[in-house]
């Protein structure tokens, strides 16, 4: 792996007596779509304003391409921030707010106005350049904010939740817009958001974070396949996370008694030994329903609660005779085969492999 371009060593940052980042250790290399998430305060966007330079850390060093940055000022830096309120000029047109850091530099006002026009169409609003920035929709403006950053040819463009304002239809064609761009220049992305969708569909990790800290690092697949943690697991999506006792081991696996039942979870990478508390995690899409008791190790008779659709696809949300909360991700046609309604009592199974253990928990 090439040496990182941005490098977080041991950094925190204090508001009076509130810790927004604390001990964070993160590599980022060129060329790659990092994505910070986490809930509201979790410090994601307190991280990316030190990146800019609008926060000063309070400890430990920032360093980008090998030089400290702690006290470097914002404009000293190639670390153009695309905002969430985007912050483009009112009074300016398009083609006269992708110039306006051009100008600031000093370049000549016909190699900006080129320069200019030339992100314009490369984005594919070009055809927009002397309108008034006001008369633009929402994915227009957005695209001239992204046009305004990356005309400065930096090495690195910070993006903070700049797709939280449009709508879904905009959010999609957006995401392709980014993902595109940042593969053909690449230039190094660090987006924050609070959307698992928005950073597994463009990122190539995800750093997800939880009260000032760093709860994991990985690809979208690592994460959403196997959370490092209970809170990842609650965090990423529609998990069952299910928590007993080791009674025994069984090949590769180890047996848990939980209320629910006894299930058989796949090896943790930490040895445990019996009489020890596990706590599994299951994802909703890995489950499996059967109107007849199947032959699974790892099966449990539920009762369905309710429904929720979201196009094709549905989750039920079931409960054992425990009272334990299970979900289930399926296609819509799926389900339609089954014909359930509330209160069917339909058996749930999954795979030994599939049952993923939280190491340390």
């Amino acid at each position: 792996m090439s040496e990182p371009l941005v490098t977080f060593r041991n950094v925190k940052k204090h508001f009076d007596d509130f810790v927004a980042v604390r001990d964070m250790d993160l590599d980022i290399y060129p060329g790659e779509f990092l994505a910070i998430m986490g809930s509201s305060g979790c410090g994601k966007t307190t991280t990316l304003r030190m990146l800019a330079g609008l926060e000063t850390p309070t400890a430990g060093q920032i360093h980008i391409g090998g030089e400290l940055m702690n006290n470097v000022k914002p404009h000293e830096r190639d670390t153009p921030l695309v905002w969430q309120s985007l912050a483009l000029f009112p009074f300016l047109s398009a083609r006269e707010n992708v110039e306006f850091g051009l100008k600031m530099r000093g370049v000549a006002p016909a190699e900006r106005t080129r320069r200019a026009l030339e992100w314009l169409n490369r984005m594919e609003i070009g055809e927009f350049a002397e309108r008034n920035i006001t008369t633009l929709s929402g994915g227009q403006k957005q695209r001239v904010a992204l046009a305004r950053s990356l005309v400065m040819e930096p090495k690195m463009l910070l993006l903070d939740e700049p797709l939280s304002a449009l709508d879904a239809n905009l959010v999609i064609r957006m995401q392709a817009v980014l993902t595109r761009l940042q593969k053909e220049l690449g230039i190094t992305f660090v987006y924050v958001t609070h959307s698992q969708s928005e950073a597994f569909a463009m990122a190539d990790r995800v750093v997800i974070m939880s009260q000032g800290e760093i709860a994991q690092v990985g690809s979208p697949k690592d994460i959403y396949r196997a959370p490092a943690n209970r809170f990842v697991a609650e965090f990423v999506g529609r998990n069952n996370i299910l928590t007993g006792t080791q009674v025994s081991q069984d090949g590769n696996g180890i047996v848990v008694e939980t209320p629910s039942g006894t299930f058989i979870a796949s090896a943790p990478e930490t040895a445990r030994s019996d009489g020890s508390e596990v706590t599994f995690v299951v994802s909703a899409d890995l489950v499996s329903l059967s109107v007849e008791e199947p032959q699974d190790r790892n099966r449990v008779l539920c009762t369905l609660i309710s429904e929720e659709f979201v196009g094709s696809m549905v989750t039920l949300f079931l409960e054992s005779s425990d009272g334990h909360e299970f979900k289930v991700q399926m296609q819509e046609r799926d389900l339609i085969e089954l014909d359930l309604h509330s209160g069917s009592q339909i058996w749930l199974s999954w795979a030994v492999e599939n049952a993923h253990v939280l190491d340390g928990e």
